[in-house]
């Protein structure tokens, strides 16, 4: 039962650095026909709300802009001839479902009736702020067509991206080889299903993958970096491997990327570059892979990274936070 009239909320009016954030009071939503309110237990914070707060997100909201893209709570209110939720349910709110993008870093939020995923009792609100990630790595692991996989390489692999890659992977199988620059991110990364640890050194990369693979290389090789690290993917893999680029924090690849699969050509190479936003305008199979996610989490096959809390009113200190990569783990804020 809401109390009070207005509700807390983070926004920002200009792009730029964490100060750019502000709490602020905003009325209370009431929920329209077809729409539900849901109150907020845990808001995730991560990458894209980094994104939408610098101004450099391809899919920015416009401004006044409120940030975040996952949010788990319950149902408190629903308006007139919803019939597939109900007061008490618990749900997730990911902002891929909704028409732009942000929006989480509220108390209460309005949403269709067809937007939440439902929550069994199983998953804790804190853990399913993090399975965007891991509908994120569904989606990248089957960026293959699905074919038969032995070993994958993850640099970087103490990520959020990273570590429900390779916990997904692990579920299935698959060797997960990682990169992790100090002792607690390679512990971190063990605990999350990498089962082999070798040097982020771009120029011996290859070699190590290779020793570890009896000369045969990984079947996919996921890289966020680019830069010389994706070159160094490329090397690592078996034949008809595929390396995939779903980001370029340090720029495009170092070299000419068709002119190194051509001196590889016995490999027979492949290519992608990754964006969930390709399966934008494809609901059956957005929905599908987050449900995925859900089940595997609900049975166990997967468990959310380790979390630190923050009050939503500190907002800024969880960017700043996230500039300078000084968690391991979810970061949540707790309204």
């Amino acid at each position: 039962m809401v109390t009070t009239t207005t509700m807390q909320a983070v926004q920002l009016q200009v792009p730029g650095g964490p100060e750019v954030l502000s709490v602020v009071d905003l009325p209370v939503p009431v929920p329209a026909p077809g729409a539900v309110r849901v109150k907020a237990q845990a808001i995730g914070a991560g990458g894209p709300d980094v994104l939408i707060r610098n101004g450099t997100y391809k899919w920015m909201p416009p401004l006044p802009a409120i940030p975040g893209n996952e949010l788990a709570g319950v149902i408190d209110a629903v308006g007139l001839g919803v019939t597939r939720l109900k007061v008490g349910d618990r749900v997730l709110v990911s902002a891929r479902e909704l028409p732009l993008r942000g929006g989480c870093y509220v108390q209460y939020i309005c949403v269709s009736e067809a937007v939440p995923f439902l929550l069994p009792q199983t998953i804790a609100f804190d853990d399913a702020v993090s399975l965007g990630n891991f509908q994120l790595a569904l989606a990248l692991l089957a960026s293959n067509g699905n074919l038969p996989a032995q070993a994958i390489l993850v640099p970087g692999a103490a990520g959020g991206v990273a570590t429900a890659l390779a916990q997904v992977a692990r579920a299935r199988g698959l060797r997960v080889i990682g990169t992790a620059s100090t002792p607690e991110k390679q512990a971190f990364a063990r605990e999350n299903g990498v089962s082999d640890l070798v040097d982020a050194d771009p120029k011996g990369l290859p070699q190590q993958v290779m020793a570890l693979t009896g000369g045969r290389g990984v079947d996919m090789a996921f890289d966020h970096i680019g830069g010389e690290l994706f070159i160094a993917c490329l090397r690592s893999l078996a034949p008809s491997g595929m390396a995939v680029s779903y980001n370029i924090l340090a720029g495009p690849p170092s070299h000419d990327v068709f002119d190194e699969m051509r001196k590889l050509l016995a490999r027979s190479l492949a290519v992608r570059t990754f964006s969930i936003h390709a399966v934008d305008s494809d609901a059956a199979l957005r929905r599908g892979l987050m449900e995925q996610a859900i089940r595997l989490m609900a049975e166990g096959q997967v468990k959310a990274p380790r979390a630190m809390h923050l009050p939503l009113t500190e907002a800024r200190k969880a960017h700043e936070l996230l500039d300078t990569g000084g968690t391991l783990g979810k970061l949540v804020l707790v309204p």
